[in-house]
């Protein structure tokens, strides 16, 4: 990796206005890259909407000047960079290389009626008077329904026992453990445990 990236711009004062120097500070962001790339730039919207809140807060946190005057800069930058991404996605849509879902792939293999039903999990009846509740979905594949009284897809579920290698408390109520008793290891782990013992 080049000693500059993830280099963040200092003033020419600074000791670490050399991206190269040892003693130079870099702030090294994430970007998704999943392989995909819509969902890897919505993925980055989300992380720069993120760390544009995160620095309101701290703006109006404190009244210090210059830490609000970097903190400007940074608000600055963050607009930049949501709107870079927002761009981005919409040229990806324009070129037909992404559609509104991500992987535009196996709508013919999916549960339809799981992709256009919001379920009522609250209470009132207000869930129903938004946009997300009837109509057409941005995908313009499916109709957005809602479904007020939602029952159970399967039966009860139970948790299997703990593996004990996992320390959690146990009073043994879900039957015997699945996992190997801590220091009766079988195939590799237990040749291993011989070998050190």
């Amino acid at each position: 990796m080049p000693c500059w990236a993830g280099w963040i711009p200092s003033r020419p004062s600074s000791p670490a206005a050399d991206p190269c120097s040892p003693t130079a500070t870099a702030i090294r962001g994430t970007a998704a890259a999943s392989g995909n790339l819509l969902a890897d730039f919505r993925a980055n919207v989300a992380a720069e909407a993120q760390d544009r809140l995160q620095t309101a807060r701290l703006y109006n946190m404190t009244d210090d000047p210059g830490v609000r005057d970097m903190l400007k800069f940074n608000l600055a930058r963050d607009t930049l960079h949501q709107n870079l991404w927002l761009k981005a996605i919409e040229e990806l849509q324009e070129d037909g290389l992404e559609d509104v879902v991500v992987p535009d792939a196996l709508f013919d293999e999916e549960y339809a009626e799981h992709a256009s039903a919001i379920w009522d999990l609250s209470e009132g009846t207000e869930g129903t008077q938004g946009g997300w509740a009837s109509g057409p979905q941005p995908d313009g594949r499916h109709e957005f329904s809602y479904l007020l009284d939602p029952q159970p897809l399967g039966g009860l579920a139970t948790a299997p026992p703990p593996d004990p290698a996992l320390y959690n408390t146990y009073d043994g109520a879900m039957g015997e453990p699945r996992g190997p008793v801590l220091g009766t290891e079988t195939g590799p782990l237990g040749k291993l445990k011989d070998k050190l013992t």
